[in-house]
């Protein structure tokens, strides 16, 4: 069910990791027929999972390198996903979704948080995933929703020593 970080095709596009990307699919809380838009989609690690999990997804991301990547993953995985080559404050008013996941905003997070604002209904969801913790501003712009904040850190056995990942920060916000 779970699909593992070496089975996607990545070259040097970024990835959301196993442990995160479980993690952030459960904040979600995707179910069959929910509508996800992701946002800095890179890789598809997120999209692909969560139309395993029933989701019709709409993937934005800008880079065409990451694009072409994407788009083998979706013919390996065997999945539908609307992949849209252009950024995300571009497209999000045109668009209708339930839930949004946001793994990168070239630093736009402010404007893109007001645009999807405007399109998601009460009780969607959003979640964001960080590295650095000035993103962390975000949460002001969030006063009409139920706000979590969590850090992850992982760090994996490699025979002798234990490997840190770089911790994430994970937000989720639920509108009122």
């Amino acid at each position: 069910m779970w699909i593992k970080d070496e089975d996607f095709i990545r070259l040097k596009v970024p990835m959301t990791k196993f442990e995160t990307r479980i993690i952030s699919l459960a904040l979600l809380d995707i179910k069959e027929g929910d509508v996800l838009l992701d946002i800095g989609a890179g890789t598809g690690s997120i999209s692909v999972q969560a139309s395993k999990l029933g989701a019709k997804v709409i993937a934005v991301e800008k880079d065409k390198d990451a694009i072409e990547v994407f788009k083998s993953n979706i013919e390996k995985f065997n999945v539908d996903i609307q992949v849209i080559n252009k950024r995300a404050e571009d497209v999000i008013l045109n668009l209708d979704f339930d839930k949004c996941f946001i793994g990168g905003t070239d630093g736009n997070i402010n404007f893109i948080l007001e645009l999807i604002d405007k399109k998601l209904k009460k009780g969607g969801i959003i979640v964001a995933n960080f590295v650095t913790n000035k993103y962390i501003q975000m949460v002001e712009k969030l006063k009409d929703y139920e706000v979590e904040i969590r850090l992850l850190n992982i760090s994996k056995y490699d025979g002798v020593l234990y490997r840190a990942n770089n911790p994430i920060f994970i937000v989720k916000a639920v509108k009122n």
